[in-house]
């Protein structure tokens, strides 16, 4: 079972530490994520829109 990213980590931080090219991460829209977007930020906007 894999562990939850931290959500104080930054988006260009995560892709480079999990040896993922830039630009994997993508908003809903189809576009990419700022590098320097907190995975904590990311996780509240998709549960807002969710509901």
């Amino acid at each position: 079972m894999s562990r939850k990213v931290r959500g104080d980590k930054r988006v260009g931080k995560l892709e480079k530490d999990l040896g993922l090219p830039p630009g994997t991460v993508r908003n809903p829209n189809g576009r990419d994520t700022r590098s320097d977007k907190k995975v904590e930020t990311i996780r509240k906007e998709r549960s807002k829109k969710q509901i």
